[in-house]
């Protein structure tokens, strides 16, 4: 049995700016089992918890930025309490932190560090990609000497499908290669006309069938789609109505 689906909410950011509870319904009614959260939306955790719960929809985890993971640890920690999160996700780096082997060295002792404090409070600390963690550093890609420098059992892996292909790297090998170190996946797709815009799941380039067959660790698979051609409600639409044709949703 795969993992269930969920949505990263970044997706739909514009509908959850002007309504919180009437997109997170649809979300709902679509069919996902759950939620990553791309902030709390102008409410406490524990108010947008009792939301989620009313919708039956669970928190898959949670992008909070680095400053807040290393300046705020505890604080963002009782939040994912609060949300009933198991995971918590660095999203993304800023330029000044990613442009040498250094970098990633020290990026590596400091997430060891977040990450000891996740661990004690039962929460599992996860790193999500872009395509800058694929420079290389005398033959060696960013991410993976990010995590050749970290303890498995502090730093997990949140593979975003999307830019490991679009770095040049095939996907499916890459979910392979971290598949006991990579309880979330974003399932994403690529357009099939040569601009490698963002595609709604199943109907470009991603192969996703191959992808979540590797994924044999993953605890949730994560729709998202950083923009879109159609509005963001209807492109995550099709996306869970093509996951669920595959039988996986």
């Amino acid at each position: 049995m795969t993992a269930p689906v969920a949505l990263q909410l970044y997706t739909v950011r514009s509908d959850m700016e002007k309504d919180v509870d009437g997109t997170l319904a649809q979300v709902a009614a679509m069919g996902y089992a759950g939620v990553e959260l791309a902030g709390l939306h102008g409410r406490s955790a524990a108010q947008l918890r009792q939301t989620l719960d009313g919708l039956g929809l669970q928190v898959a985890g949670a992008h909070v930025p680095l400053n807040a993971l290393q300046d705020n640890t505890e604080q963002s920690l009782d939040d994912m309490e609060a949300l009933g999160s198991k995971f918590v996700s660095l999203p993304w780096l800023p330029p000044e932190l990613r442009s040498s082997r250094e970098d990633f060295v020290r990026l590596g002792e400091k997430l060891n560090v977040v990450g000891a404090a996740c661990k004690a409070r039962g929460i599992t600390l996860c790193y999500h990609n872009h395509d800058w963690e694929f420079q290389q550093f005398d033959g060696v890609y960013a991410l993976d000497l990010l995590y050749a420098n970290t303890d498995p059992s502090l730093l997990q892996a949140e593979i975003d499908t999307y830019w490991v292909q679009f770095a040049g790297l095939d996907p499916v090998a890459y979910v392979r290669q971290y598949a006991d170190r990579a309880p979330l996946i974003h399932l994403k797709d690529m357009a099939d006309d040569g601009t490698r815009f963002f595609a709604e799941v199943g109907t470009g380039t991603l192969p996703v069938d191959a992808i979540i067959a590797a994924a044999t660790g993953a605890k949730w698979l994560i729709v998202e789609q950083d923009q879109s051609r159609r509005t963001p409600l209807e492109s995550v639409r099709i996306s869970i109505e093509n996951l669920k044709a595959k039988g996986y949703a």
